[in-house]
C-alpha cells in the first residue's frame, strides 16, 4: 500500500489539539481591518474549532492527523 499524501494547503490551515480537535482560523482578519473594534479584532484572533459537518473532509486532506 503505497503512502497517502497529505495536502499541504490544508495542512497549513488546520491543525489537530491534543484532544482530537481540528481547530481553524477566523475569517475577517485580513484587510479592512480600521473600521473594526479592537475587541472584534482580539476575539478573531483566536483559534475556533472545526464544524463537525465539515470535519470530514478536513480529515480526509489530513491523512496522518492524530483522531
Amino acid at each position: 500500500m503505497p503512502k497517502l499524501k497529505t495536502k499541504k494547503a490544508a495542512a497549513k490551515r488546520f491543525h489537530v489539539t491534543g484532544s482530537g480537535k481540528v481547530m481553524r482560523r477566523r475569517a475577517c482578519k485580513n484587510h479592512l481591518l480600521e473600521h473594526k473594534s479592537s475587541k472584534r479584532k482580539r476575539s478573531l484572533s483566536k483559534m475556533a474549532p472545526v464544524h463537525k459537518n465539515d470535519l470530514k473532509e478536513v480529515l480526509l486532506m489530513l491523512p496522518y492527523a492524530k483522531c
